[in-house]
């Protein structure tokens, strides 16, 4: 417990930023409706969590159904991840959606919530 209380009130906080939300995505192996399903993982590698994640999804599409509440996709091109519900430190989330490629998936915004202790 000391050494997270140490490290949250260190400089590490300060070098918390949306570039901390790391996405990555694979193929799955699955056919949905005949096309590949991939496998999206965003991790946040800040102490701190992030809420209230944007996403830039302009080319976003799927056949695979989402739950609004994982992902929220707008007629603009920008998504809405987890409900805006926080992404906590190293503990990823993750979903699903079947496409013929991959989609740019790119965080562009979000809040930085760190805690006191």
């Amino acid at each position: 417990m000391l050494v997270i209380f140490l490290m949250m009130s260190g400089n590490s906080i300060t070098e918390c930023t949306l570039r901390s939300l790391s996405v990555s995505q694979s193929m799955t192996g699955v056919k949905v409706q005949g096309k590949p399903e991939w496998s999206v993982s965003i991790t946040n590698t800040c102490p701190c969590a992030q809420r209230m994640v944007y996403l830039n999804c302009t080319d976003f599409q799927t056949s695979e159904p989402i739950t609004p509440s994982v992902l929220t996709v707008s007629p603009n091109g920008i998504c809405i991840l987890n409900s805006g519900q926080p992404i906590v430190y190293n503990s990823p989330f993750r979903f699903k959606y079947a496409w013929d490629h991959s989609s740019a998936l790119i965080p562009i915004s979000s809040l930085i919530d760190c805690y006191k202790m």
